[in-house]
């Protein structure tokens, strides 16, 4: 935890990418509102084809296909790797080493495993050994994006194919008996993969073998962070990061298309990756420019104020949160609400962004104490 001197909410360290602190809150608020059942209470209510259409965004595509939400989590380890590279230059700048901060990163990726881990007993209210939570998942990719974070970005890009080839050859040639259909919902290598190292496969079709290809994510994080900090001009940088994403959006979708590899988030098959990589690098795009470039910066601090928090909070509502904040605030706002004769079917959609403004309002209370928790 960390504790710096006061200052204005929206008087930021010089220097500070605030588009990242923005795109990492956005993904927090947006995964507050999924625990806060937000999306669910929702999707109750009859909003006609169009709306209902809208809410199912907010769910994973159950199997093949992409829907918005399915592009959350590689925005979460996206970001998380951009924040990775900015803190390594900042070290190397005061004089640490790779092999010094190395023991940090180490330390820190344990502390995620840990936490990830912990979140699943949570979740089953007893001791469990699964490895499908997303801060697991990023404490592998983590490691693997700093093996190379000094590497060049062509360099990067090698190794990122390299692991999406891998991916593909594990799924396609590793077949064992019952889990011999690389793209069917748990008869893949991944589900294979859950069996033997938890004695169990994911009801919705997760894997712990994602680790692979989704170190891409994170490994391109690195490399936007890397072209951000670069003497390269705003313009040149706008435009190599557009031409990435164009060329993962249009490898990703070719795949899928041409019947090669289908889009499926659940096994972050290489389309997959490769499609949400580029959404996630147009998103930054424009959060980058309109921050950052363009200095629309007036009411980024309501979003900020949760980036700057973002594992805390996290955790938080995935386990506070979602045990007990939920339940509680109902009470009070149902009641108030239904004395104000409030529609039932909206009683829990009040409710959730109730509890929703209590997870932000607590982001903003740390931030003016100045307390930021770090792992």
């Amino acid at each position: 935890m960390n504790d710096t001197s006061s200052k204005p909410v929206n008087a930021l360290p010089a220097g500070r990418l605030l588009s990242l602190d923005v795109m990492r809150g956005m993904i927090m608020i947006l995964l507050a509102a999924e625990s806060s059942l937000l999306y669910e209470s929702l999707e109750k209510i009859n909003f006609g084809t169009i709306g209902s259409g809208v809410v199912n965004q907010f769910f994973h595509h159950p199997w093949h296909g992409l829907h918005f939400w399915d592009l959350i989590q590689p925005a979460f380890m996206t970001m998380a790797g951009t924040a990775l590279y900015l803190s390594y230059q900042k070290k190397l700048q005061s004089g640490i080493s790779w092999q010094q901060n190395g023991k940090h990163v180490l330390t820190r990726c344990f502390k995620l495993f840990l936490c990830g881990t912990g979140l699943h007993c949570i979740y089953a209210g007893k001791m469990v050994w699964e490895l499908w939570n997303v801060l697991t998942q990023l404490s592998i990719t983590t490691l693997i994006a700093y093996l190379i974070i000094g590497k060049s970005i062509k360099w990067q890009i090698v190794v990122s194919v390299l692991l999406l080839l891998l991916t593909e050859f594990l799924y396609r040639f590793i077949l064992m008996p019952g889990y011999d259909q690389p793209f069917v919902f748990g008869k893949n290598f991944g589900s294979w993969m859950d069996m033997v190292l938890m004695g169990k496969i994911n009801s919705d079709g997760w894997v712990t073998i994602n680790i692979i290809p989704t170190a891409i994510h994170t490994i391109g994080g690195v490399a936007i962070g890397k072209l951000l900090l670069n003497e390269e001009s705003v313009n040149n940088k706008m435009k190599m990061l557009f031409i990435a994403a164009i060329i993962c959006l249009i490898t990703g979708y070719s795949l899928d298309l041409l019947n090669i590899t289908p889009i499926i988030k659940r096994i972050a098959t290489s389309s997959f990756v490769l499609t949400s990589l580029g959404w996630v690098i147009l998103m930054f795009i424009f959060i980058y420019w309109l921050i950052d470039i363009k200095k629309n910066q007036r009411f980024a601090w309501i979003v900020a104020v949760v980036g700057m928090n973002s594992i805390f909070i996290y955790l938080f509502f995935e386990s506070v949160g979602h045990q007990w904040l939920n339940g509680v605030v109902s009470i009070f706002s149902n009641g108030v609400f239904r004395l104000a004769g409030i529609n039932e079917s909206w009683l829990s959609v009040l409710s959730a962004l109730c509890t929703l403004f209590a997870e932000w309002a607590l982001c903003y209370w740390l931030y003016k104490k100045r307390i930021f928790f770090k792992l």
